[in-house]
C-alpha cells in the first residue's frame, strides 16, 4: 500500500509508519539531551541511555573466547612432553616433571621433561636382553635353511645357474 503524505510516497504500512515516527521521536528526544558542543551525528558505538551497549557485549564475548582459547593452547602445549615419550617408565618421570612445572611455575621442569621425552631411553627390563639373542637365532635358522633372510636386499642366488657375461647373449630359438 502506498500512502501519499504531502507529495512524498511512503511504501510503509500504517503500523511501520507509526514505528518509524516513534523511533524518530526518540532520536529527537535523545538529541535534545545532548550537550550543545556535541556533534549531531554520533558514531554507531555510542549508545543512548538505557540501551544495550552492543560493542561491549561483542567485545566481552571475544575476550572470554580468547581467554578460553589461550588456556586450551597452554594446556595442549604443556602436555606436549607427555605425548612424545617412548616407554612407560619414561612417561612416569616426564609426567611428574610436567606436573611440577605446572604447579610450581618453575619452567625448567617442563624443559627437562621435554628434553627427556625427546631422548629415547632403551628399555632395560629383563625380556629386552633376549631380543638380540632371538634375532641372532632367527638369522642362523634362516641361513641354515638356505633362504635369504627377511629384509635382505641382495638377490637370492639360484644354484647351478650359468652366469651371463657382458659379451654373452642368450640365443633365441
Amino acid at each position: 500500500m502506498a500512502l501519499s503524505l504531502g507529495g512524498v510516497h511512503s511504501h510503509l504500512s500504517p503500523f511501520e509508519d507509526r514505528q518509524s515516527q516513534r523511533s524518530a521521536f526518540r532520536r529527537r528526544e535523545a538529541m535534545a539531551d545532548l550537550h550543545p558542543a556535541a556533534t549531531p551525528h554520533l558514531p554507531i558505538f555510542v549508545t543512548a541511555p538505557d540501551q544495550t551497549d552492543v560493542l561491549m557485549v561483542v567485545m566481552a564475548i571475544i575476550l572470554i573466547g580468547s581467554i578460553l582459547a589461550a588456556g586450551v593452547f597452554f594446556f595442549w602445549l604443556h602436555s606436549l612432553p607427555e605425548r612424545m615419550v617412548h616407554n612407560k617408565a619414561q612417561f612416569d618421570v616426564v609426567a611428574v616433571l610436567a606436573l611440577l612445572s605446572l604447579f610450581t611455575h618453575i619452567h625448567a621442569f617442563w624443559v627437562a621433561a621435554l628434553l627427556l621425552a625427546l631422548v629415547k631411553i632403551p628399555d632395560l627390563s629383563f625380556p629386552s636382553f633376549s631380543k638380540p639373542l632371538d634375532s641372532i637365532a632367527g638369522s642362523l635358522e634362516t641361513m641354515a635353511a638356505g633362504q635369504a633372510p627377511p629384509g635382505d636386499r641382495r638377490p637370492a642366488q639360484v644354484p647351478n645357474s650359468k652366469k651371463v657375461g657382458r659379451n654373452d647373449t642368450p640365443k633365441r630359438a
